[in-house]
């Protein structure tokens, strides 16, 4: 589906506060989170090399604090894939497919006990905008692969990044779209998940 005058979908705020956040059995928050990826040339039938791939990171809004993919909590309102898609947008300013999950992590974080459980998509970014709700604390910057192997602060976002990079460059096993989540008209914000 082709995204035009995607800005006027991101006139949203970003959504703050937990009292719609979902916690696992152990009461560990889920976050959800995409690694945005586009390819540096145009694509032919042969194998995607690492090299071919560019990664988009963003800044942490805590000064000094390293670059990352965006995530976020995950919301009693909405399915796991349009959180992601959500966090992305609202972080990076960035729209395309959200394809299958690369998998859960649970992980505590860097600065008290707290436990988490994160999902982490791969998002074939099709459309950039000029405009996105967090644009004024966070910066965004394509790099390759091994520039993001570097900089990422998350260890299992970094596992989750050496699985997205496994899956494209595996023979066969591309990028599987089966289930995609989209915006399904420009100017609104409905999200559609298809299975």
């Amino acid at each position: 589906m082709e995204m035009k005058n995607m800005d006027m979908v991101v006139g949203l705020v970003s959504r703050t506060g937990r009292h719609m956040q979902r916690y696992n059995f152990h009461g560990h928050r889920q976050v959800v989170g995409c690694i945005p990826y586009r390819y540096k040339g145009p694509r032919g039938p042969s194998i995607v090399v690492e090299e071919e791939i560019e990664v988009l990171v963003i800044t942490s809004q805590r000064k000094g604090k390293g670059m990352l993919f965006p995530k976020g909590g995950w919301e009693i309102d909405e399915s796991i894939e349009a959180a992601a898609l959500r966090e992305t947008i609202e972080e990076a300013g960035v729209v395309g497919d959200v394809q299958n999950k690369l998998g859960k992590w649970n992980f505590k974080s860097k600065n008290n006990d707290t436990c988490y459980e994160g999902h982490m998509f791969p998002l074939l970014v099709k459309e950039q905008l000029d405009l996105w709700p967090e644009k004024d604390v966070r910066q965004r910057i394509w790099i390759s692969v091994r520039e993001a192997r570097k900089v990422c602060q998350y260890w299992w976002m970094q596992e989750a990044l050496e699985l997205l990079v496994n899956r494209l460059t595996s023979k066969g096993n591309e990028a599987k779209t089966d289930q995609v989540v989209h915006l399904a008209r420009p100017g609104n914000i409905t999200l559609v998940a298809n299975a």
